[in-house]
């Protein structure tokens, strides 16, 4: 059993029509780490949590989640994980709170059982005078807001998020940092991609940046930029 949060050896995704999403990375994400995956669109990035989510067939390797081989232990892996991708995927025509509710079903909970839970996550997110909207009426930095809510609801140890505060104001992607680290500090394993080079300065120690299906380099922020500025290593990297 793994010791790791997150393992993943020698994982390789190739797409039909011949297309390689991962050529064979390698890494590991210590429990209560606050992780960055770094890399231009089409690297590989969404396609390794999409593997390790179970929501698309890998090629070769093995990623171990929690201790759970998604190969012979998926479903057990996947009440670990909670998952905020990088669309808008919810009914827009649900009101916010049942949303969050329809999601607690899933993992077999109660209305009962889950309203703590989703009360919490409406005020912490300051969702709870939209709770009777539908994601129709909200704008964009809501609508990320309201999925980072739906992946919590079955309070996952493990949490993805893919782009978290694209299309986000500075304020609310502050106030969204904040909520973030406090959810890192209670426990929470944390894997973030994203674009915004100094949100993965701010939240993150360690980082992993990929280009063409491939880690490029991994560790520590000081011992990736070694004294240089992050986004001249990155764009140095990925050109």
């Amino acid at each position: 059993m793994s010791v790791h949060a997150l393992a993943i050896h020698n994982l390789k995704k190739t797409y039909e029509g011949g297309k390689v999403a991962l050529s064979g990375i390698s890494l590991n994400v210590e429990k209560g780490e606050f992780f960055a995956l770094l890399g231009p669109n089409g690297a590989g990035k969404t396609t390794m949590i999409g593997i390790t989510c179970g929501l698309v067939t890998k090629t070769d390797g093995k990623v171990i989640m929690q201790g759970h081989d998604i190969d012979t232990d998926g479903d057990n892996a996947k009440m670990n994980i909670g998952l905020v991708p990088q669309e808008f995927n919810a009914d827009i025509f649900t009101k916010v709170e049942d949303i969050l509710y329809v999601q607690a079903g899933y993992y077999g909970i109660s209305r009962k059982e889950a309203k703590p839970q989703i009360e919490m996550l409406l005020e912490k997110l300051s969702l709870t005078d939209k709770r009777a909207n539908t994601p129709m009426e909200l704008s964009g930095g809501m609508k990320r807001r309201l999925m980072i809510a739906r992946a919590l609801v079955h309070k996952p140890t493990f949490l993805f998020l893919d782009e978290p505060s694209a299309g986000v104001d500075v304020e609310l992607r502050h106030e969204m940092w904040d909520f973030l680290r406090e959810l890192n500090k209670s426990g929470v394993t944390i894997v973030l991609t994203t674009h915004y080079l100094e949100e993965a300065e701010k939240l993150c120690r360690r980082i992993a940046i990929i280009a063409q299906g491939e880690i490029k380099k991994l560790g520590t922020m000081a011992e990736v930029t070694n004294g240089r500025p992050l986004e001249e290593v990155y764009l140095e990297i990925t050109k």
